[in-house]
Protein backbone atom coordinates (compact mmCIF):
# COMPACT_ATOMS: atom_id res chain seq x y z
CA UNK A 1 0.00 0.00 0.00
CA UNK A 2 1.99 2.96 -1.41
CA UNK A 3 1.21 6.73 -0.06
CA UNK A 4 3.52 8.56 -2.81
CA UNK A 5 2.73 6.87 -5.94
CA UNK A 6 3.17 9.97 -7.87
CA UNK A 7 6.86 10.04 -7.02
CA UNK A 8 9.21 6.93 -8.68
CA UNK A 9 12.39 5.76 -10.03
CA UNK A 10 12.69 2.97 -12.72
CA UNK A 11 14.27 0.17 -10.38
CA UNK A 12 17.69 -0.80 -11.62
CA UNK A 13 17.92 1.26 -14.24
CA UNK A 14 21.53 2.02 -15.53
CA UNK A 15 24.11 4.27 -14.06
CA UNK A 16 22.35 7.65 -13.65
CA UNK A 17 18.84 6.45 -13.91
CA UNK A 18 17.11 5.65 -10.14
CA UNK A 19 18.16 7.29 -6.51
CA UNK A 20 21.54 8.57 -7.30
CA UNK A 21 23.63 10.62 -4.48
CA UNK A 22 26.56 12.75 -4.40
CA UNK A 23 29.48 12.85 -1.91
CA UNK A 24 32.10 14.75 -4.09
CA UNK A 25 34.18 16.96 -2.14
CA UNK A 26 33.76 15.17 0.89
CA UNK A 27 37.48 15.55 1.60
CA UNK A 28 37.51 18.81 1.92
CA UNK A 29 34.33 19.21 4.31
CA UNK A 30 35.13 18.54 8.42
CA UNK A 31 32.97 20.34 10.44
CA UNK A 32 32.59 19.83 14.28
CA UNK A 33 28.96 19.21 14.20
CA UNK A 34 26.77 19.50 17.74
CA UNK A 35 25.99 16.65 19.28
CA UNK A 36 24.34 13.57 17.52
CA UNK A 37 21.41 13.26 19.56
CA UNK A 38 21.02 17.64 19.71
CA UNK A 39 20.45 17.53 16.10
CA UNK A 40 18.20 14.36 16.30
CA UNK A 41 16.06 16.24 18.58
CA UNK A 42 15.98 19.38 16.63
CA UNK A 43 15.05 17.92 13.43
CA UNK A 44 11.94 16.54 15.32
CA UNK A 45 10.98 19.46 16.94
CA UNK A 46 10.30 20.78 13.46
CA UNK A 47 8.79 17.89 12.24
CA UNK A 48 6.27 18.51 15.30
CA UNK A 49 6.37 21.65 14.84
CA UNK A 50 5.24 21.71 11.43
CA UNK A 51 3.28 18.98 11.21
CA UNK A 52 1.93 17.86 14.15
CA UNK A 53 -1.43 19.01 15.25
CA UNK A 54 -2.25 20.12 18.82
CA UNK A 55 -4.76 17.21 19.07
CA UNK A 56 -2.16 14.24 18.18
CA UNK A 57 -2.78 14.41 14.26
CA UNK A 58 -0.02 14.15 11.62
CA UNK A 59 -1.19 16.53 9.00
CA UNK A 60 0.60 15.65 5.48
CA UNK A 61 -0.09 19.53 4.69
CA UNK A 62 2.00 18.90 1.09
CA UNK A 63 -0.57 16.24 0.56
CA UNK A 64 -4.14 17.91 0.58
CA UNK A 65 -4.06 17.34 4.31
CA UNK A 66 -4.87 14.19 4.70
CA UNK A 67 -3.57 11.29 7.67
CA UNK A 68 -1.87 8.32 7.14
CA UNK A 69 -1.13 5.70 9.84
CA UNK A 70 2.62 5.43 9.05
CA UNK A 71 2.84 9.51 10.17
CA UNK A 72 1.41 8.86 13.20
CA UNK A 73 3.73 6.11 13.88
CA UNK A 74 6.65 8.31 13.00
CA UNK A 75 5.42 10.97 15.62
CA UNK A 76 4.93 8.40 18.45
CA UNK A 77 8.56 7.13 17.78
CA UNK A 78 10.12 10.60 17.74
CA UNK A 79 8.06 11.69 20.75
CA UNK A 80 9.23 8.41 22.68
CA UNK A 81 12.86 8.86 21.68
CA UNK A 82 13.11 12.53 22.73
CA UNK A 83 11.10 11.49 25.84
CA UNK A 84 8.26 14.37 25.07
CA UNK A 85 5.35 12.38 26.67
CA UNK A 86 2.68 15.16 26.27
CA UNK A 87 3.24 14.59 22.24
CA UNK A 88 3.58 10.64 22.40
CA UNK A 89 0.11 10.61 24.73
CA UNK A 90 -1.40 13.19 22.17
CA UNK A 91 -0.55 11.41 18.94
CA UNK A 92 -1.19 7.81 20.35
CA UNK A 93 -4.39 9.20 21.69
CA UNK A 94 -5.67 10.54 18.15
CA UNK A 95 -4.24 7.53 16.65
CA UNK A 96 -6.40 5.12 18.78
CA UNK A 97 -9.27 7.08 18.63
CA UNK A 98 -9.54 7.71 15.08
CA UNK A 99 -7.40 4.98 13.24
CA UNK A 100 -7.43 1.67 15.62
CA UNK A 101 -9.80 -1.89 14.77
CA UNK A 102 -10.56 -3.98 16.39
CA UNK A 103 -7.78 -6.28 15.52
CA UNK A 104 -5.52 -3.86 17.02
CA UNK A 105 -3.88 -2.91 13.73
CA UNK A 106 -4.28 0.74 12.17
CA UNK A 107 -6.30 1.89 9.36
CA UNK A 108 -3.81 3.64 6.63
CA UNK A 109 -5.71 6.48 5.94
CA UNK A 110 -8.11 9.52 7.27
CA UNK A 111 -9.61 12.11 5.54
CA UNK A 112 -12.35 14.85 5.72
CA UNK A 113 -13.61 13.66 9.19
CA UNK A 114 -13.15 9.89 8.99
CA UNK A 115 -11.24 6.77 7.76
CA UNK A 116 -10.65 6.44 3.89
CA UNK A 117 -8.88 3.33 4.11
CA UNK A 118 -9.56 0.68 6.93
CA UNK A 119 -6.83 -1.54 5.45
CA UNK A 120 -3.82 -1.67 7.81
CA UNK A 121 -0.07 -1.15 6.52
CA UNK A 122 2.37 -3.20 8.29
CA UNK A 123 5.03 -0.74 8.62
CA UNK A 124 2.96 1.61 10.19
CA UNK A 125 1.69 -1.44 12.70
CA UNK A 126 5.55 -2.53 13.69
CA UNK A 127 6.89 1.07 13.78
CA UNK A 128 3.82 2.07 16.26
CA UNK A 129 3.79 -1.00 18.45
CA UNK A 130 7.69 -0.47 18.30
CA UNK A 131 6.91 3.21 19.91
CA UNK A 132 4.33 2.11 22.79
CA UNK A 133 7.03 -0.47 23.90
CA UNK A 134 9.31 2.39 24.26
CA UNK A 135 6.98 4.80 25.61
CA UNK A 136 6.13 1.79 28.52
CA UNK A 137 9.67 1.85 29.01
CA UNK A 138 10.53 5.73 28.95
CA UNK A 139 7.68 7.06 30.82
CA UNK A 140 7.10 3.97 33.36
CA UNK A 141 3.65 3.06 31.63
CA UNK A 142 2.47 -0.96 32.01
CA UNK A 143 0.08 0.70 29.82
CA UNK A 144 1.77 1.36 26.75
CA UNK A 145 2.83 -2.00 27.02
CA UNK A 146 -0.27 -3.89 26.52
CA UNK A 147 -1.43 -2.05 23.64
CA UNK A 148 2.16 -2.35 21.88
CA UNK A 149 1.77 -5.99 22.35
CA UNK A 150 -1.65 -6.18 21.45
CA UNK A 151 -0.88 -4.49 17.94
CA UNK A 152 2.53 -6.83 17.92
CA UNK A 153 -0.11 -10.07 18.20
CA UNK A 154 -2.08 -7.93 15.08
CA UNK A 155 0.75 -8.69 12.81
CA UNK A 156 1.91 -12.19 13.90
CA UNK A 157 -2.15 -13.21 13.26
CA UNK A 158 -2.70 -10.98 10.24
CA UNK A 159 0.43 -9.32 8.27
CA UNK A 160 2.69 -12.27 7.95
CA UNK A 161 2.99 -15.32 5.84
CA UNK A 162 5.20 -18.48 6.16
CA UNK A 163 7.82 -18.71 2.86
CA UNK A 164 9.99 -21.45 3.04
CA UNK A 165 9.07 -22.51 6.60
CA UNK A 166 9.62 -18.79 8.00
CA UNK A 167 6.99 -16.16 9.05
CA UNK A 168 7.29 -13.09 6.58
CA UNK A 169 5.53 -9.80 7.08
CA UNK A 170 3.37 -8.44 3.70
CA UNK A 171 1.97 -5.39 2.81
CA UNK A 172 -1.10 -5.75 5.22
CA UNK A 173 -4.09 -8.38 5.84
CA UNK A 174 -5.15 -7.90 1.97
CA UNK A 175 -1.93 -9.00 0.36
CA UNK A 176 -1.84 -12.41 2.34
CA UNK A 177 -2.87 -14.50 -0.57
CA UNK A 178 0.12 -16.23 -3.27
CA UNK A 179 1.22 -14.27 -4.56
CA UNK A 180 2.11 -12.03 -1.75
CA UNK A 181 2.93 -8.57 -1.94
CA UNK A 182 5.50 -7.28 0.15
CA UNK A 183 7.32 -4.07 0.73
CA UNK A 184 10.95 -4.63 1.52
CA UNK A 185 11.13 -0.97 3.05
CA UNK A 186 8.76 -2.32 5.82
CA UNK A 187 10.59 -4.87 7.49
CA UNK A 188 12.56 -3.22 10.33
CA UNK A 189 14.66 -5.83 11.92
CA UNK A 190 14.85 -3.67 15.32
CA UNK A 191 11.06 -3.94 15.71
CA UNK A 192 11.60 -7.33 14.95
CA UNK A 193 13.86 -7.76 18.12
CA UNK A 194 12.00 -5.58 20.45
CA UNK A 195 9.18 -6.81 20.18
CA UNK A 196 10.08 -10.33 20.22
CA UNK A 197 11.77 -9.50 23.35
CA UNK A 198 8.62 -7.86 24.94
CA UNK A 199 6.39 -11.00 23.51
CA UNK A 200 8.59 -14.09 24.30
CA UNK A 201 7.49 -15.08 20.77
CA UNK A 202 10.18 -16.62 18.71
CA UNK A 203 8.09 -16.09 15.41
CA UNK A 204 9.62 -12.40 15.61
CA UNK A 205 13.17 -13.70 15.36
CA UNK A 206 12.41 -15.75 12.83
CA UNK A 207 10.33 -12.75 10.56
CA UNK A 208 14.18 -11.23 10.60
CA UNK A 209 15.24 -14.04 9.00
CA UNK A 210 12.87 -14.19 6.42
CA UNK A 211 13.40 -10.50 5.52
CA UNK A 212 17.02 -11.02 5.62
CA UNK A 213 17.24 -13.71 3.13
CA UNK A 214 14.60 -11.52 0.79
CA UNK A 215 16.80 -8.28 0.55
CA UNK A 216 19.26 -10.24 -0.11
CA UNK A 217 18.05 -11.70 -2.64
CA UNK A 218 16.50 -8.51 -4.41
CA UNK A 219 19.94 -6.74 -3.54
CA UNK A 220 22.11 -9.53 -4.91
CA UNK A 221 22.89 -7.95 -8.56
CA UNK A 222 24.31 -4.26 -8.69
CA UNK A 223 23.24 -1.69 -8.28
CA UNK A 224 21.89 -3.65 -4.92
CA UNK A 225 18.75 -1.50 -4.85
CA UNK A 226 15.47 -2.97 -3.70
CA UNK A 227 12.02 -1.92 -5.32
CA UNK A 228 9.43 -0.70 -3.44
CA UNK A 229 7.52 -3.93 -4.04
CA UNK A 230 7.82 -7.41 -4.77
CA UNK A 231 6.15 -10.32 -5.50
CA UNK A 232 7.21 -13.52 -2.68
CA UNK A 233 5.97 -17.01 -3.44
CA UNK A 234 5.36 -19.67 -0.66
CA UNK A 235 8.33 -21.34 -1.79
CA UNK A 236 10.70 -18.12 -1.32
CA UNK A 237 11.08 -17.19 -4.87
CA UNK A 238 10.74 -13.48 -5.32
CA UNK A 239 10.98 -10.92 -8.17
CA UNK A 240 10.06 -7.27 -8.47
CA UNK A 241 6.88 -5.89 -8.70
CA UNK A 242 4.92 -2.75 -10.25
CA UNK A 243 3.90 -0.31 -7.37
CA UNK A 244 0.72 -1.06 -6.58
CA UNK A 245 -2.02 0.97 -8.15
CA UNK A 246 0.00 1.12 -10.88
CA UNK A 247 -1.00 -1.91 -13.55
CA UNK A 248 1.70 -1.62 -16.58
CA UNK A 249 4.46 0.10 -14.83
CA UNK A 250 7.71 -1.79 -14.55
CA UNK A 251 9.20 -1.89 -11.10
CA UNK A 252 10.48 0.96 -9.06
CA UNK A 253 13.52 1.89 -6.36
CA UNK A 254 10.94 4.84 -4.88
CA UNK A 255 10.04 6.78 -2.51
CA UNK A 256 9.19 3.24 0.00
CA UNK A 257 12.53 1.41 -1.13
CA UNK A 258 14.33 3.98 0.25
CA UNK A 259 14.24 2.94 3.50
CA UNK A 260 15.83 -0.21 2.98
CA UNK A 261 18.92 0.94 3.89
CA UNK A 262 17.60 3.05 7.03
CA UNK A 263 15.90 -0.05 8.20
CA UNK A 264 18.58 -2.17 7.81
CA UNK A 265 21.60 0.16 8.94
CA UNK A 266 19.83 0.62 12.34
CA UNK A 267 20.11 -3.38 12.52
CA UNK A 268 21.77 -4.36 15.69
CA UNK A 269 23.07 -7.49 14.12
CA UNK A 270 25.68 -7.44 11.57
CA UNK A 271 23.43 -9.17 8.52
CA UNK A 272 21.49 -5.76 8.08
CA UNK A 273 24.09 -3.80 8.21
CA UNK A 274 25.95 -5.32 5.66
CA UNK A 275 22.64 -5.86 3.61
CA UNK A 276 22.38 -1.63 3.95
CA UNK A 277 26.13 -1.26 2.75
CA UNK A 278 25.74 -3.30 -0.38
CA UNK A 279 23.89 -0.06 -1.70
CA UNK A 280 27.13 2.36 -0.59
CA UNK A 281 29.46 1.98 -3.53
CA UNK A 282 26.30 2.87 -6.28
CA UNK A 283 24.99 6.30 -3.94
CA UNK A 284 29.03 7.43 -3.64
CA UNK A 285 29.47 6.95 -7.56
CA UNK A 286 26.71 9.10 -8.29
CA UNK A 287 26.51 13.12 -8.51
CA UNK A 288 23.51 14.66 -7.60
CA UNK A 289 23.10 16.67 -11.01
CA UNK A 290 22.65 13.14 -12.61
CA UNK A 291 20.02 12.85 -10.00
CA UNK A 292 18.27 15.82 -10.97
CA UNK A 293 19.02 15.22 -14.87
CA UNK A 294 16.84 12.04 -14.34
CA UNK A 295 14.09 14.01 -12.60
CA UNK A 296 13.59 16.48 -15.69
CA UNK A 297 13.57 13.57 -18.13
CA UNK A 298 11.06 11.27 -16.50
CA UNK A 299 8.88 14.42 -15.84
CA UNK A 300 8.30 14.20 -12.34
CA UNK A 301 7.25 17.47 -10.21
CA UNK A 302 10.04 19.18 -8.49
CA UNK A 303 10.48 19.32 -4.60
CA UNK A 304 13.58 18.90 -3.05
CA UNK A 305 11.93 16.24 -0.43
CA UNK A 306 13.46 13.60 -3.27
CA UNK A 307 17.13 14.53 -2.68
CA UNK A 308 16.65 14.68 1.44
CA UNK A 309 15.23 11.26 0.99
CA UNK A 310 17.27 9.66 -1.01
CA UNK A 311 20.43 11.58 0.80
CA UNK A 312 18.94 9.70 3.87
CA UNK A 313 19.18 6.30 2.07
CA UNK A 314 23.07 7.03 0.98
CA UNK A 315 23.75 8.27 4.56
CA UNK A 316 22.22 5.23 5.71
CA UNK A 317 24.30 2.53 3.84
CA UNK A 318 27.49 5.13 4.17
CA UNK A 319 27.15 4.73 8.03
CA UNK A 320 27.11 0.89 7.75
CA UNK A 321 29.80 0.54 5.17
CA UNK A 322 31.85 2.41 8.32
CA UNK A 323 32.05 5.68 6.02
CA UNK A 324 30.99 8.08 9.06
CA UNK A 325 32.03 10.72 7.98
CA UNK A 326 30.22 10.81 4.62
CA UNK A 327 27.26 9.56 6.28
CA UNK A 328 26.94 12.50 8.96
CA UNK A 329 27.68 14.57 5.85
CA UNK A 330 24.92 13.19 3.93
CA UNK A 331 22.72 13.48 6.53
CA UNK A 332 23.25 17.18 6.96
CA UNK A 333 22.77 17.65 3.09
CA UNK A 334 19.56 16.07 3.36
CA UNK A 335 18.56 18.58 6.79
CA UNK A 336 19.39 21.78 4.18
CA UNK A 337 17.82 20.36 1.31
CA UNK A 338 14.51 19.75 3.56
CA UNK A 339 14.43 22.94 5.75
CA UNK A 340 14.75 24.66 1.51
CA UNK A 341 11.38 22.60 0.67
CA UNK A 342 10.01 21.20 3.64
CA UNK A 343 7.78 18.42 2.95
CA UNK A 344 6.04 15.66 5.31
CA UNK A 345 7.82 12.91 4.30
CA UNK A 346 11.20 14.71 3.59
CA UNK A 347 10.91 16.15 6.97
CA UNK A 348 9.79 12.39 9.01
CA UNK A 349 13.14 10.94 7.38
CA UNK A 350 15.40 13.69 8.39
CA UNK A 351 14.57 13.07 12.00
CA UNK A 352 13.83 9.46 11.69
CA UNK A 353 16.93 8.75 10.35
CA UNK A 354 19.00 10.79 12.32
CA UNK A 355 17.52 9.23 15.50
CA UNK A 356 17.66 5.59 14.17
CA UNK A 357 21.47 6.19 12.45
CA UNK A 358 23.80 8.19 14.62
CA UNK A 359 21.97 7.87 18.28
CA UNK A 360 20.70 5.49 20.77
CA UNK A 361 17.56 7.44 20.96
CA UNK A 362 15.26 4.68 20.26
CA UNK A 363 17.07 2.31 22.58
CA UNK A 364 20.50 0.65 22.43
CA UNK A 365 21.60 -2.35 21.09
CA UNK A 366 22.01 -5.41 23.66
CA UNK A 367 25.70 -6.33 24.46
Amino acid sequence: MTHRARRRWPWLAAAGAGAIIAVASLATRDPAPPPAEARARAAAERFFDAYLSPEGRVIRRDQGGDTVSEGQAYAMLLAAGAGDRERFESAWRWTRANLQRRDGLLSFLWRDGRVQDPQPAADADLDAARALLLAAERFQDDGYRGEGLRIARGILRSETVVVSGRPLVVAGPWARSEPYAVNPSYFSPRAFAELGRASGDRRFGATSDASYRLVAALTAAPPALAPDWARVEASGKAEPAASIGQPGRPPLYGFNAFRVQVRMAEDCAPAGRRLAARAWEFFRTRSSEELVAEYELSGEPEGDDRHATMLVAAAAAALAAGDRRAGHDLLDRAEALERDASTYYGAAWVAVGRMMLTTDMLGSCPR
